[in-house]
């Protein structure tokens, strides 16, 4: 098991980006939930770079539905075989905004 890392960093135009890599489960998700639990900017658009994810379970879906729920969101990717995979299988895929090319940061 990889341990998870997660990194906030602010991109251009003052965009969140929370960096994530390692493995993420039930046992370790709280890191991304903190980090994506910052007041100032709790309504501000938000990027979630899954792109060093190396394994992901339900527990890291279950936050990303609910930060997309909350707060405008994209995906930095690509997005790891596995991560959508579980995305394919519960359905999910179409609901997020994935940029899976340099340059598509925001």
């Amino acid at each position: 098991m990889t341990v998870p890392q997660v990194t906030v960093k602010t991109d251009v135009g003052g965009v969140r980006v929370v960096v994530c890599s390692g493995d993420f489960d039930l046992d370790t998700i709280n890191v991304l939930v903190e980090a994506c639990a910052d007041e100032d900017s709790q309504a501000g658009p938000l990027v979630v770079d899954v792109a060093g994810v190396s394994f992901a379970d339900s527990s890291f879906l279950n936050v990303l539905v609910r930060l997309r729920n909350t707060r405008p969101l994209a995906l930095r990717g690509p997005l790891p075989h596995q991560l959508r995979r579980v995305m394919e299988l519960t359905e999910v895929l179409d609901l997020f905004d994935i940029r899976d090319r340099p340059g598509q940061a925001r």
